[in-house]
């Protein structure tokens, strides 16, 4: 198969650890072509299909410099993406107006006949805090609000909560309030910018201490490992991005019940991967975008995660033929 990866610039890649890369070794030794661009590279002319400026790559198994491509910069020529055998859009969050706009054009070029995973529409209708609000009997207590008023309540009743942006990726912006509400006010000022901007608030869960776990589901099936991101220090947050530690470790009962619950529903709306994070027996955020933790799992476990997403993706596009 032909694959275009729309992602990050590769030179901003960390291979150790990067899931695409991951995607990328073993869709290369499976004998697929790739090619590769940004999301401003995307564009759409009345007349003309949606074309993306690509550079066609081959990782060399070097460490340092892990891809070889003809140029370092895109090709002058656009080509169209419904000439790819599949399109796999992996950009990082946050999901903005530009990401938005992204999947626009991503739905057009389903029109004409790409194969997107994941889905365009699948990942605006699924935003990676709020999709969790469909599954209410997986999650603890939740609020999703703008009135500062409410989320006063919501301690009060709670006592110990954690309050995050709708928008946040890898941990950013994400504060804990105990019992004593120090600095309550000012971080809902923060955060909601006097009611202009919509929080999430959840009450603590202590479980965080033996991990935040990354279940990652692909077609939708569960991997039969996850990874406890575990806070390290004082810090509240497993977040690998802001110091946890990434324990891998078999998925429990539970784990495996949310997974099988969500899983295919989701794989029926267009979303070959996520990754579901749950603390104790809590689902927490549905990840959608660009989920993680290939690495990581195949690392400590051996268990091959990207060649199961490899082998999911070629029979995706299979059905779709």
């Amino acid at each position: 198969m032909n694959l275009l990866f729309i992602a990050d610039p590769l030179e901003s890649f960390k291979i150790y650890k990067d899931s695409t890369f991951a995607m990328m070794r073993e869709a290369q030794a499976r004998g697929h072509l790739l090619s590769v661009c940004e999301p401003q590279d995307v564009r759409w002319r009345r007349g003309e299909p949606v074309t993306a400026l690509v550079r066609d790559i081959t990782l060399t198994g070097d460490p340092v410099h892990w891809f070889s491509a003809a140029r370092h910069q895109p090709d002058e020529r656009g080509q169209a993406l419904k000439d790819f055998d599949a399109v796999v859009m992996r950009k990082d969050p946050p999901f903005d107006a530009e990401y938005f706009y992204a999947t626009h054009l991503l739905e057009q070029a389903e029109r004409e006949g790409a194969r997107v995973f994941n889905k365009p529409r699948a990942l605006r209708d699924h935003p990676e805090k709020l999709a969790i609000l469909e599954w209410p009997r997986f999650i603890g207590p939740t609020l999703v609000t703008r009135d500062a008023n409410d989320i006063k309540g919501f301690h009060a009743e709670h006592q110990d909560i954690i309050l995050k942006p709708l928008d946040g990726m890898g941990g950013t912006g994400i504060f804990r309030v105990k019992a004593d509400g120090l600095n309550l006010g000012a971080i809902i000022e923060t955060l909601n910018r006097e009611g202009a901007q919509t929080v999430m608030v959840q009450k603590f869960l202590p479980a965080i201490s033996e991990g935040d776990k990354r279940i990652l589901v692909i077609g939708g099936q569960p991997v039969p490992y996850c990874l406890a991101r575990i806070p390290q220090g004082g810090e509240v947050r497993g977040n690998l991005a802001a110091g946890g530690k990434g324990v891998a470790q078999p998925l429990s009962a539970r784990d495996r019940e949310i997974a099988e619950a969500i899983g295919p529903v989701l794989a029926g709306r267009g979303l070959l991967l996520m990754g579901l994070d749950v603390i104790g027996d809590s689902l927490t955020e549905i990840n959608v975008t660009s989920p993680t933790c290939f690495q990581e799992i195949a690392d400590q476990t051996g268990f091959d995660v990207a060649a199961m997403f490899v082998q999911a993706l070629e029979a995706a596009v299979a059905r779709q033929r």
